[in-house]
C-alpha cells in the first residue's frame, strides 16, 4: 500500500526519536498534495464561498463527532491519556453552534457529506475499537492543525464570507487555550512520552499518513459535490430541460458522493507542522 511505503521511507532511525518529528517527516509529501487541493488553494487565497464553509463545516462535525467519541471512550487507555485535552482541544460544540448559525435550528437534518466523509468516520471508529494507540496519529494531525492555522483562517473566513462578527466562526475559537505555542508545545511533550514498541511506532507514522490521505479525499469529494451542485443550479436557470443522460448521471453522482445524515448523526491539520 503507497501509505504504508510513504511512511516506511521515515524509519524511526531518519529523523530522531520524537514521535511528533517522525509524523512531521512520514506525511511530508502528503502535506504538499492536501495544500494544493482546490479547496486549500481557495483559502490560501482568500476566496473561500458560503457554500464551501457550509460543506466543510458539515464534514468537520461528522468527523470530529467519531474522533472525538473515540478518545473519550479510550481515554485511559496508556497510549490516548496523555494527548487526552478535552477541555481545551474538543471541537464538537462549536461545530455545533456554527452549523445552527449557517444551517438553522434543525441543522442536524440538514447535514450532507461526501462519502470520503464516511470512510473518515469509519476508520476512525475501527481504530478506535480495535487498535486505539492510532487514534494519536489523528488527533495529533487535527488538533495541532486547528492550534495553528484557527486564528488566520477564521480572519479569512470572516473576510471572504463578509461577517461582521465571530457569529459562525467557533470552529476557529479555542478559549481553554491561552497560548497556542505554549499548548502545542506541551501535546508534542506529552505525545512523545507514549511508549510505543517498533511495530508500534511504526502503524502510528502510516497511521498518520492515512489521516493525511484521507483528509484529501474528502476535501476533493467536498468540491466535487459543490461543482455538481452548481452544475444543476446553473442548468435550472437556463431555462432548458435537462437532457434524461445528464440528470441521471447527475443523480448518480450525488448519490454516490453525498449522503443525507439524520440526527445520530484543515482543512485545517495542514498547518499543524509550519
Amino acid at each position: 500500500m503507497e501509505n504504508m511505503k510513504s511512511a516506511r521511507k521515515q524509519d524511526t532511525g531518519v529523523v530522531g526519536s520524537d514521535l511528533s518529528e517522525q509524523i512531521k517527516a512520514a506525511t511530508k509529501e502528503n502535506h504538499v498534495r492536501a495544500e494544493n487541493t482546490q479547496l486549500m488553494l481557495s483559502y490560501q487565497k482568500g476566496q473561500i464561498t458560503l457554500p464551501q464553509y457550509k460543506v466543510l463545516l458539515c464534514s468537520l462535525y461528522e468527523i470530529y463527532k467519531a474522533l472525538e467519541e473515540e478518545l473519550d471512550r479510550n481515554s485511559t487507555h496508556p497510549a490516548v491519556a496523555p494527548i487526552y485535552f478535552p477541555q481545551e482541544l474538543a471541537r464538537l460544540e462549536a461545530l455545533e453552534s456554527d452549523l445552527e448559525v449557517f444551517l438553522g435550528s434543525d441543522w442536524r437534518k440538514r447535514v450532507i457529506v461526501p462519502a470520503a466523509t464516511h470512510r473518515y468516520q469509519q476508520r476512525l471508529r475501527q481504530i478506535g475499537e480495535e487498535n486505539p494507540a492510532l487514534l494519536v496519529a489523528h488527533a495529533y494531525t487535527r488538533y495541532l492543525g486547528d492550534l495553528s492555522g484557527g486564528q488566520v483562517l477564521g480572519k479569512i473566513t470572516q473576510k471572504s464570507l463578509g461577517l461582521s462578527g465571530k457569529e459562525g466562526l467557533s470552529f476557529f475559537s479555542f478559549p481553554g487555550v491561552s497560548s497556542p505555542n505554549r499548548f502545542k508545545q506541551l501535546y508534542r511533550s506529552r505525545m512523545n512520552s507514549i511508549e510505543l514498541k517498533e511495530e508500534e511506532r511504526r502503524e502510528v507514522l502510516e497511521e498518520a499518513v492515512s489521516a493525511f490521505e484521507l483528509n484529501i479525499q474528502v476535501f476533493d469529494d467536498l468540491q466535487k459535490m459543490l461543482s455538481v451542485t452548481m452544475a444543476t443550479a446553473d442548468q435550472s436557470q437556463s431555462g432548458f430541460p435537462a437532457a434524461p443522460q445528464i440528470s441521471q448521471f447527475t443523480m448518480r453522482l450525488c448519490a454516490a458522493l453525498a449522503t443525507v445524515v439524520t440526527a445520530t448523526s484543515t482543512l485545517l491539520m495542514i498547518q499543524y507542522n509550519k
